[in-house]
């Protein structure tokens, strides 16, 4: 069974993020325009070779030129452009070239490369910032958001004193309604319900506020789509109303579309309102219970954004002014200082099969494996050459390497992040999957999802209904003519990632991520 995991949005995100303008595939063999007119300007040289050596000198001139003032105008605007790259790494794209594939120098060459990579791979321990130091870099979040949730709700939730007029509607600032068709479908309802939860204390009104219980945190391509469809069939689950706020990782810091530039920052009462269709079915049921001298509501929330895993590329226009070589602070390390006892579900799939699928889904038109194998020793040239100046943590969390790469081999790299949330939060708050056994035995891997999250029991229909549902997001039906990607592709991804599979196997205990049985 094919599975291709990803949103409309990402792809949209992806195609449109940033690039440096080219300057072409490698250098030419062939002389330059001025070497050719060289003989045609000697004395009786041709009137008519003369003329268009002419042409052919102001051209190549023009065009150099044009290429210039495109690479200054990129340069100088990208404050305003947002999250592109740094000046100090542009020279990253000028030193990888596309492989031939019809080279044997060529495919040495690259097996090289992932030889030098893999010498330097070393997994080294962060430094985890305290909490004073958090609370001085984001204290609107630590304003918000308590450090006690109510004692009767399963899930974090906590009142709040509601200042703004009754009457008005408190949706109409929600940065997530102005770009979320999502969030549009669902507001009419919100709107039409918030009145009748505003909770009574006194004179005051308040309204219930609610973060997840649980996270599903990445990674993309790897089948969070179908989790999080299977996993909101259950009647104790609730998910926000649109699948992928992406609020930690991105909205916070205005970043709306990778392409497009920072904007206004979605402040975190927005990404609370995302919430309020749980909080009212969790009022509602508390109500119920209370009728029936029953305390405990186990209803429970969850968000599912597939970058929250990975993705810190806002942090050098945020932390440090980009001074620093890593990130000094990660989305984890906010998470954990509001939510110490939050669950989190990773579903991960062979880093080779998933870089392929990323390609696919995310790719420009006239998609080929060829491309994807030079768009891939690109990729890999680049993090080498990453490497030869800095660690192998750095270069992970590189937002100019990171941009600049053709694909996104760092995804894949599994491990380096399990690591940085290991570094906060323990195991036993952590699920880690796989795609395959998933794929495999859908009931199963429910049941481990279910069990870790303390749901409860489900009658058969409704178990039926969440298990044997068809798979989300199957490969698109233009893709799949296109094939497996090249042997001798599969074989050059397949040694890169094998150290970082290694060392994940070791965290987890578990063999089967060497993906080696496949």
């Amino acid at each position: 069974m094919n599975y291709e995991y990803g949103t409309a949005r990402e792809m949209e995100d992806y195609k449109r993020r940033p690039t440096l303008p080219s300057l072409g595939n490698g250098w030419t063999t062939q002389s330059t325009p001025v070497e050719d007119c060289r003989d045609a300007h000697q004395p009786g040289g041709p009137r008519t070779l003369r003329a268009l050596c002419k042409v052919k000198v102001f051209s190549c001139l023009f065009g150099l030129a044009t290429v210039f003032f495109v690479m200054a105008s990129y340069i100088l605007t990208r404050e305003q452009r947002g999250p592109i790259l740094t000046a100090s790494l542009h020279n990253l794209v000028s030193l990888a070239r596309p492989a031939n594939l019809s080279s044997g120098a060529d495919y040495a060459e690259l097996q090289e490369v992932v030889r030098t990579i893999v010498a330097k791979v070393a997994f080294e321990q962060r430094e985890v910032p305290d909490l004073p130091e958090l609370k001085e870099r984001e204290p609107h979040i630590f304003s918000v958001i308590p450090r006690q949730f109510l004692p009767y709700l399963k899930n974090p939730c906590w009142y709040e004193d509601y200042t703004g007029n009754t009457t008005a509607d408190p949706y109409e600032r929600n940065l997530y309604l102005l770009y979320s068709k999502r969030f549009q479908a669902m507001y009419k309802h919100l709107h039409a319900a918030f009145l009748e939860h505003l909770h009574r204390r006194g004179n005051a009104p308040q309204r219930l506020r609610c973060l997840p219980y649980f996270y599903i945190i990445g990674q993309p391509k790897c089948g969070t789509t179908d989790l999080y469809d299977r996993l909101r069939l259950h009647p104790q689950v609730q998910f926000t109303t649109m699948k992928e706020p992406h609020w930690w990782t991105r909205k916070r810091f205005g970043i709306i579309r990778l392409n497009e530039g920072l904007r206004n920052p979605y402040p975190l009462e927005d990404y609370l309102d995302l919430f309020d269709q749980a909080a009212y079915q969790i009022q509602d049921q508390f109500l119920d219970n209370s009728s029936r001298r029953k305390t405990r509501v186990d209803i429970i929330a969850g968000e599912a954004s597939a970058s929250t895993m990975w993705d810190n590329n806002a942090w050098i226009y945020f932390y440090d002014n980009g001074t620093g070589v890593e990130p000094p602070y990660l989305v984890q390390d906010f998470i954990h200082a509001v939510q110490p006892n939050a669950k989190f579900i990773v579903m991960l799939r062979d880093p080779v099969e998933r870089l392929y699928s990323d390609y696919l889904y995310f790719g420009m038109a006239n998609k080929t494996v060829q491309d994807f194998h030079e768009r891939v020793s690109e990729s890999l040239q680049l993090f080498e050459t990453c490497l030869a100046q800095r660690s192998m943590r750095s270069c992970v969390y590189n937002t100019t390497l990171n941009n600049v790469m053709p694909v996104r081999l760092h995804v894949g790299l599994y491990v380096v992040y399990l690591l940085d949330w290991l570094s906060v939060f323990s195991r036993e708050q952590i699920l880690v999957l796989r795609l395959e056994d998933h794929a495999a035995n859908r009931k199963h891997t429910m049941h481990r999802v279910f069990d870790f999250l303390h749901l409860g029991p489900l009658t058969q229909q409704k178990e039926a209904d969440i298990t044997k549902s068809p798979a989300s997001n199957a490969r698109r039906p233009a893709n799949r003519s296109l094939g497996p990607m090249l042997p001798i592709t599969k074989e050059i991804l397949q040694s890169f990632y094998e150290p970082f599979n290694q060392k994940l196997a070791a965290v987890l205990s578990e063999p089967a991520f060497l993906w080696t049985q496949l």
